[in-house]
């Protein structure tokens, strides 16, 4: 997508606002003109389509879910370059998807939507986007996501340091980092990726790292050109490895539900993977995780474990207790002058749809609703927030299997809500609070029997401990249960009769 003024006039009123235009806004978007449904409007606050695989370009951004099922099934593509695509080959699929199925009219760059509040007597919500402009939608669509606000650590004296700092999902291309002297803090998903990418060129790397996490072997290539030319010539093909692909990672759900000798099976792997990436005993002994496997997520590479044995790479695993103007102390008294610091320091995953200020009926607003951890019913849709739908809402994280899958059932529940509107004439629909309590209440005792709750923290909870992130089970189930509303779970307003009655 192009970059486009940000003052591109906007409706005064749409059915449909989507609000974010990574995999979940475009997929409702391409849904909705499938449908029929043409009037709608996505609002992305930067300047092209992509979310997370837009900000994330740091050096060795890639996919840790397979190309072929990290992708919409009604847009399959069938020449990815490697097993586990590169970020680069993602960006160029959502703006494909987007030009292929005509959105641009549709779009809104440059349009940060800072909040939204429910009119309950005309059934509409009235969004409001940074620059002062508003808009009203019938129903509204946060396609946000979970990861696309990075999390800053919260270190004394951060602010006073001198050299070049910024977080992995913010990336300095300007900065370079050949013969520079690095602190990168954090070894999560983002850091396994950029750190070997950058261990060769700079002078020196010190890994500050917090709690070791289970890497394994990534089974990634390259397609040859004989393979891209079979999935391209005989769909059929590609479509089986799709669905072979989607099998083997649904049955990983037992690594955090099943019996502990399938989280042993998994543990032995690591093991021989970190013995033979790590000839130094000490050093693997660092590089131990001492949480259960799959309490925090499980990372794949084949190059991290080898860069941090090069002689310019080291592990810190002492606290940092505070930063100064030229680099930092660890609660040893050892100060480590630093260049630059690079946070992987993730995201803050459990605050969803902050900062936007999202007012329901009564004057209720969102996060005062959420003040002890996200909730919905579905992950989808919230009491009191009426023709609200969250995608990758709360609870609707993966630890196994493809996140598009869940997005795909997600939508298609939108979809069949939009009709059940259209069709019986409704203002709006709201969940009955007794349905998202029951809902979550059984989520939760789900949770519970998981290995997340083997008492490791990590950003799959609030700082509470209540795990707002994660389906726990099967996505064939979650697609089951959202094949489409159960109006008994719903309190349905009417439009008024023009006698001046409704019906509720």
């Amino acid at each position: 997508m192009t970059r486009e003024d940000p003052l591109t006039p906007l409706p005064r009123r749409v059915e449909v606002a989507i609000i974010g235009s990574g995999f979940g806004g475009l997929c409702m978007a391409i849904r909705l003109r499938h449908t029929g449904i043409e009037d709608f409007v996505l609002l992305e606050k930067e300047h092209e389509v992509g979310g997370c695989w837009r900000d994330n370009a740091y050096p060795g951004a890639a996919c840790d879910v397979p190309s072929h099922l990290y992708s919409f099934s009604f847009e399959r593509k069938t020449d990815w370059s490697r097993h586990f695509a590169p970020q680069v080959e993602i960006l160029d699929y959502l703006r494909h998807c987007a030009g292929k199925y005509g959105l641009r009219r549709h779009l809104h760059v440059n349009t940060e939507v800072t909040g939204a509040e429910f009119d309950e007597a005309a059934g509409l919500w009235r969004i409001h986007i940074a620059d002062g402009r508003t808009l009203e939608a019938r129903v509204l669509v946060s396609a946000c996501g979970q990861l696309n606000r990075p999390a800053l650590p919260r270190l004394p004296g951060l602010e006073r340091f001198e050299g070049r700092q910024f977080h992995s999902a913010r990336w300095d291309h300007g900065y370079p980092l050949e013969g520079r002297t690095v602190a990168v803090i954090g070894t999560g998903a983002s850091a396994i990726q950029f750190v070997p990418r950058i261990a060769p060129r700079v002078k020196q790397l010190f890994l500050y790292q917090r709690s070791a996490p289970y890497v394994l072997p990534k089974p990634d290539r390259a397609y040859g050109w004989l393979e891209r030319a079979l999935f391209s010539r005989l769909p059929a093909s590609q479509l089986g490895s799709r669905w072979w692909t989607y099998w083997q990672h649904e049955s990983r759900v037992l690594v955090f539900e099943g019996p502990a000798w399938v989280r042993g099976i998994l543990e032995r792997r690591f093991h021989r993977h970190l013995e033979r990436s790590v000839p130094d005993p000490r050093l693997r002994q660092v590089l131990t995780p001492t949480d259960p496997i799959g309490c925090k997520r499980v990372l794949l590479s084949n190059d991290y474990y080898p860069a941090l044995t090069r002689p310019n790479v080291e592990v810190v695993t002492e606290g940092i207790r505070e930063v100064t103007r030229h680099g930092l102390i660890t609660v040893d008294g050892k100060e480590r002058e630093v260049d630059a610091l690079i946070h992987g320091t993730g995201f803050q995953a459990t605050d969803f749809l902050a900062p936007m200020r999202i007012t329901g009926r009564g004057g209720r607003e969102l996060n005062a609703a959420w003040r002890e951890g996200a909730e919905a019913y579905l992950g989808l849709t919230v009491s009191g927030f009426p023709n609200l739908f969250l995608l990758y809402g709360p609870n609707t994280n993966l630890g196994h299997n493809s996140i598009v899958f869940m997005l795909e059932s997600q939508v298609r529940y939108v979809l069949a809500c939009l009709r059940v509107l259209r069709e019986r004439n409704l203002r709006f629909l709201d969940v009955r609070p007794d349905a998202q309590r029951d809902f979550n209440a059984r989520l939760q005792r789900s949770l519970e029997r998981s290995v997340w709750a083997a008492g490791c923290s990590s950003w799959y909870k609030t700082a509470g401990g209540r795990n707002t992130n994660n389906w726990p089970g099967f996505t064939f189930r979650y697609r089951r249960q959202t094949r489409g509303p159960r109006l008994a779970h719903y309190e349905a307003v009417h439009v008024p009769s023009p006698s001046g009655r409704g019906s509720g």
